[in-house]
């Protein structure tokens, strides 16, 4: 795919906020995240401090917000961002199987809850990853555990059971909150861990559901053991799927302020080209902030862009 000038990680009000600023700058960019847009914004039963929609409903404020990108020709791409890596002069995007480029980019991602598990960070691309479908083939005929924070990550344990022998997942959301798997190509159904007696046998590996606290990922050279509340579990490897990468791990050497990421009033990180916005920067979380540091992120964006023409072109 031709290189964009802009990648903007996330469709909250910052994400949204810094792809329309682009898009009136005349920037190329690519938008990820989920064409539904916000979750916490959906769920928000009224907001009262949003300029110009008083006392709108998180529901109704999606509409409008969907409405204005299709107005102004805005696609969201559909791709879990997992790698945003600074080749000097350029970023190189992973998401999903696919690679893209930009010469800059704008993390808005909100903020994840979620803490690392101890060993995490210690064993990433060491037998812990952030990717299913980008690694499953290291794992042919072997055995493989996926931690799931959301249900959406069920289509990626499907996915492994054509390369790995033995898949089991983990879920870390409420049986309550699961809705009907995410379909997938040719898909494999995820299996209780104790099936009811009769029931047909599937041709070839299934993926077993186990409800355990993950606790710490361990190994030697390698990870191969998971520990958690009701002791070990051996694989080997172990894929931890969030709905977002932690910043930290997303851009190498990205500068954290605490769990959020360090930048200037220019939303500037500490990597030249990178940028932030939203929840992703600190408190507080609201979506008018929000919103302002989208439209401030994408504005030194375009700066940056242009200095980085000026600089090349010798002028």
């Amino acid at each position: 795919m031709e290189r964009q000038d802009l990648a903007i990680i996330g469709t909250g009000p910052a994400g949204l906020s810094a792809a329309l600023t682009a898009k009136a700058r005349n920037k190329s960019f690519l938008l990820f995240g989920s064409a539904s847009l916000s979750p916490k914004v959906q769920k928000a039963h009224r907001i009262a401090n949003y300029l110009g929609l008083p006392d709108i409903s998180g529901e109704e404020m999606q509409r409008i917000f969907r409405a204005q990108l299709s107005s102004a020709g805005i696609t969201v791409t559909e791709a879990k961002v997992t790698l945003i890596y600074p080749m000097g002069g350029y970023f190189s995007i992973q998401a999903g199987t696919e690679i893209y480029e930009a010469g800059a980019v704008i993390l808005a991602g909100g903020m994840a809850p979620q803490k690392l598990l101890d060993g995490e960070e210690e064993f990433l691309g060491r037998g812990v990853s952030y990717c299913a479908t980008c690694d499953a083939a290291l794992y042919r005929g072997k055995s493989a555990i996926v931690i799931g924070y959301s249900p959406e990550e069920e289509a990626e344990a499907r996915f492994l059971t054509e390369y790995a022998d033995k898949v089991l997942y983990i879920p870390m959301y409420s049986r309550e909150a699961n809705p009907e798997p995410v379909a997938a190509a040719d898909p494999k159904p995820v299996a209780a861990a104790d099936p009811k007696p009769g029931a047909a046998a599937d041709p070839g590996p299934v993926v077993e559901v186990r409800r355990v606290k993950p606790l710490a990922i361990t190994g030697r050279m390698k990870a191969d053991t998971l520990v958690t509340d009701e002791g070990e579990l051996h694989a080997d490897g172990i894929f931890v799927l969030r709905e977002s990468v932690l910043p930290g791990q997303l851009v190498p050497g990205l500068a954290m302020d605490g769990n959020h990421v360090a930048v200037d009033r220019s939303m500037a990180t500490n990597v030249p080209g990178c940028f932030a916005a939203g929840d992703i920067t600190g408190t507080p979380y609201q979506y008018m902030k929000a919103a302002g540091e989208g439209n401030v992120a994408a504005l030194s964006a375009v700066k940056y862009l242009d200095e980085q023409r000026r600089k090349a072109a010798g002028t």
